[in-house]
């Protein structure tokens, strides 16, 4: 049949009633199988079981095709099985309503509507229906009905890698594989009686990416993530309670919005280096970091009390009198982490005499896993990388760039590394001049959130962008599970292509 006669296509659930239409249709579907069709008895006990997971398509009220399922535990997968196993000798009796995967007992389309992509259509209804039922996956015992024209050639294992590289074409294995399913192993004497597949089999696998574990505490993870930027304005203050008393206003205004995240600027607070004017630079910036420890602790009362977590952006740090750049988590569960720049730009290391850290981690938090990198820290990409090898799922970005040119190098970095990690990228940083601080004459920033480059994002990959050089926040909603759909149906799969067999990327253990 063409398309131009298909005029009404119908995805139904299986009822007793089509049992008739159902036999015969199936008869035709396995002409190479006599004999294989399921009992009535069967079909009304599936039907009782889990009707949900028995479908049927209809063109123009004639029954086409049809997919019956079952759920197992995940447990009842180890090891190897027979159909006749995982049917409970045809009886289902396996079935089990708090299991956690979905098992493809039988999937079959008339040879007349063949051509239609009616199986695609079944295979979509149950990758549908695990995520609703918030399963692991599907899996199922694929039939490899070419490999008896091959078996005195090679065995089923060499036959499967060969139908992957598309030198051998099996309609079965080729279909599953086009529809996103992974072969997990081989399997013996899988389905008896089925001699163009020697009896093997391929265990089949599809993965629900939006499965999350059953917990009985109270989950607060985020799918959809409030971000909230801080284009910050370089003033002179007259003491560190007017700076923060500035910063609360921001972390008020976009808590306001009830945002999750406040992320402020690369050094953020050298305005108050003004009151070290009369030294040099470098000791200037020691001054600001006695500072430090006191904005840390009123940004952990901030968030708390605005619930609200706040990236502090990052202050001057002394330990051991060396010098680092140094920034801060500042969780609304009233935790505190700190985060390091690895990187230390020349002028830094000229004037101020800035030491690199050696900590590079991902941090769990209540809206998933992020990392933080420090404005030259983003022009380095195995830093990233590492961090999405972590699990990172949006990278902050505290800046401070002088020029145009400066601020370019870390937005076409920031923009490089979402594309690379398939993650988002939340920049942020300080506008305007500050005359009256050595090294800290003027800045240049437009503050944005970056997205990967595909179809669920914006074409150019920015989500939100702040005025150029105007003291403002900006608030951007990113979506966590249009990464986990980009991960597995991109357009392009920047993380799983990889090529490991090649390269290796790790993080060395580093003695603090």
């Amino acid at each position: 049949m063409d398309n131009t006669q298909a005029e009404n296509i119908a995805l139904s659930y299986l009822q007793p009633s089509d049992y008739k239409d159902f036999k015969a249709a199936m008869i035709e579907a396995y002409r190479s199988m006599p004999g294989s069709f399921w009992a009535e008895s069967q079909i009304d006990t599936l039907i009782k079981k889990f009707p949900e997971g028995q479908v049927v398509i209809k063109i123009n009220d004639q029954l086409a095709g049809c997919a019956l399922s079952i759920i197992v535990s995940d447990a009842d997968l180890e090891g190897e099985h027979t159909y006749k196993d995982i049917t409970t000798n045809f009886t289902f009796d396996n079935h089990n309503d708090d299991g956690d995967m979905l098992y493809g007992i039988d999937v079959f389309i008339k040879p007349e509507f063949r051509g239609l992509r009616l199986g695609r259509r079944l295979y979509d209804y149950r990758k549908e229906l695990c995520e609703k039922l918030n399963l692991k996956g599907i899996v199922f015992g694929g039939r490899i009905p070419n490999y008896h024209k091959y078996k005195k050639e090679m065995g089923p294992k060499e036959y499967l890698e060969k139908v992957k590289m598309k030198e051998i074409y099996d309609p079965v294995l080729n279909f599953q594989l086009a529809n996103d399913f992974h072969p997990a192993r081989i399997m013996k004497n899988y389905l008896e009686g089925d001699a163009a597949s020697s009896d093997f089999a391929v265990l089949l696998e599809w993965n629900n990416i939006f499965y999350e574990k059953p917990s009985k505490l109270a989950s607060t993870n985020k799918t959809i993530v409030r971000l909230g930027l801080i284009q910050w304005q370089m003033r002179l203050y007259d003491d560190l309670d007017e700076l923060m008393q500035q910063a609360e206003y921001f972390i008020d205004a976009v808590s306001g919005y009830r945002a999750d995240f406040a992320l402020f600027p690369e050094l953020f607070n050298a305005p108050l280096m003004a009151e070290f004017n009369h030294l040099s630079e470098a000791q200037a910036v020691r001054g600001l970091a006695k500072y430090t420890d006191e904005i840390v602790k009123r940004f952990g009362q901030l968030s708390v009390s605005y619930n609200i977590n706040i990236i502090t952006g990052s202050m001057p740090k002394l330990n051991n009198d060396k010098l680092y750049n140094v920034g801060y988590l500042c969780k609304r569960d009233g935790s505190i982490e700190s985060y390091e720049k690895l990187h230390i730009s020349p002028l830094e290391a000229k004037v101020w005499g800035m030491q690199g850290g050696n900590v590079l981690k991902a941090f769990d938090t209540d809206c998933g896993k992020i990392g933080i990198l420090i404005c030259y820290d983003v022009e380095f990409p195995e830093l990233s990388r590492l961090l999405a090898d972590q699990g990172m799922d949006i990278l902050f970005v505290p800046f401070l760039t002088d020029t145009q040119n400066g601020y370019s190098r870390v937005r076409n970095c920031a923009m490089a590394r979402a594309i690379e990690n398939e993650c988002y990228v939340a920049m942020a940083g300080s506008v305007g001049n500050l005359p009256k601080v050595h090294n800290m004459d003027m800045q240049f920033a437009q503050s944005m959130v970056i997205t990967p480059c595909d179809f669920p994002f914006p074409n150019n990959g920015i989500k939100a962008e702040a005025t150029p050089n105007t003291e403002m926040t900006l608030i951007a909603d990113v979506d966590i599970s249009l990464l986990r759909e980009l991960n597995q149906f991109g357009s392009v799969h920047n993380l799983k292509d990889r090529r490991t067999d090649l390269f290796e990327l790790r993080l060395k253990d580093i003695p603090k």
